[in-house]
């Protein structure tokens, strides 16, 4: 089978630090910044890149963030309260970006060559209240669920040595009809679609914790709560 997507350049790979983020000064490693020299990545992630909470964040299913660098334009499209600058690359806590690559482009277990390592499409991005705090706008994680401006992340089949300038080669796509987007759109709209939960949960390369919550829905016949990840927790005092 011919797969039909073009080779895509890495215009950047950002790694970042845990540090106080936003008004309350909550623990994050959003920010990030660009590295110009080849850097490794492990099966959890590229050295020298942190989370803040590695319950919800990193991990070997989570050990890569792509975020498509068009979707800052988008955002600042919709989000005229900020001023130009505001979107730019690093700013969502990615670590590759690239421009012409997105939700509707890649599928689940998508396997890539980049560099030296091998790595393969693992789950949507679920946007929490940490992009509120990033703006301080109580919101934008909202924002960015409704505008779908999400990207996804890859689990590490070979570790190996990256740059910005490697090519993203599409090796195998096993499941073609599941692109991230169709995937977002069961999560977010059409969310106790019987049949589509049920597909999710038979797809192997599907994050377990994505397989859990559509069975979860399916035995429920109700969606999770979205309160605890989207709306940021009162400061302590």
């Amino acid at each position: 089978m011919k797969l039909l997507l073009p080779i895509v350049t890495v215009d950047a790979v950002l790694i970042g630090k845990s540090a106080p983020l936003g008004p309350n000064g909550e623990p994050s490693a959003m920010n990030k910044h660009l590295i110009q020299d080849r850097v490794y990545l492990g099966t959890e992630g590229l050295l020298g890149d942190e989370q803040a909470d590695r319950r919800h964040h990193g991990g070997v299913e989570k050990a890569l963030h792509h975020f498509p660098a068009e979707h800052y334009s988008t955002l600042q499209k919709h989000l005229k309260k900020y001023t130009d600058g505001a979107f730019s690359v690093g700013r969502f806590g990615e670590n590759i970006s690239t421009t012409g690559l997105i939700e509707s482009d890649v599928c689940i277990g998508d396997i890539f060559q980049l560099g030296e390592a091998t790595i393969q499409v693992s789950q949507g991005r679920q946007p929490c209240w940490k992009l509120n705090a990033r703006y301080d706008y109580p919101e934008m994680a909202k924002q960015v669920q409704s505008l779908k401006t999400i990207g996804w992340y890859y689990r590490v089949i070979t570790p190996g040595y990256l740059q910005a300038g490697d090519s993203l080669v599409l090796l195998q796509r096993p499941y073609p009809d599941w692109s991230i987007a169709r995937l977002l759109s069961y999560l977010f709209e059409d969310t106790l679609n019987l049949t589509a939960l049920k597909a999710m949960v038979d797809i192997p390369y599907l994050a377990q914790t994505w397989r859990d919550m559509a069975q979860k829905r399916i035995d429920s016949g109700q969606v999770e709560s979205w309160q605890h990840r989207l709306t940021t927790p009162d400061k302590q005092s």
